[in-house]
């Protein structure tokens, strides 16, 4: 199987993936720390994908989203960002609306939490 052959297996195999430095327990980077961080937080099961531990894995991810950083969110097979926009849709309710569309659980107070020591 190929770099991008499990890419494309995991994102269209897991409703919320996180391609990220580390892992969800242990982040690699300030960027998948606050990503990790927030869907943590907010209660979402989510497959997190090292990309540190594999070269191909972390290239593949950059051409198959077409955008050049790490951390990656996909939800239910959709690009949604990095970290400046999963953080701007967390602290605008986008990401709460984006979760509830797609049908997945989340902790709403946590969320709204995270809003209130942000404002």
């Amino acid at each position: 199987m190929t770099a991008l052959d499990q890419i494309k297996a995991d994102i269209e195999g897991n409703d919320v993936v996180l391609y990220m430095k580390g892992t969800k327990e242990m982040p690699q980077c300030g960027f998948s720390s606050r990503v990790a961080g927030v869907l943590n937080y907010m209660g979402v099961g989510f497959k997190d994908v090292n990309v540190l531990a594999d070269a191909e894995i972390r290239q593949g991810i950059k051409d198959y989203s077409d955008w050049p950083t790490i951390p990656q969110l996909y939800v239910k097979g959709e690009f949604i960002g990095g970290c400046d926009i999963v953080t701007e849709m967390t602290l605008s309710g986008e990401l709460d609306t984006l979760f509830e569309t797609a049908g997945i659980a989340y902790d709403k107070e946590a969320a709204e939490r995270i809003r209130a020591a942000n404002s």
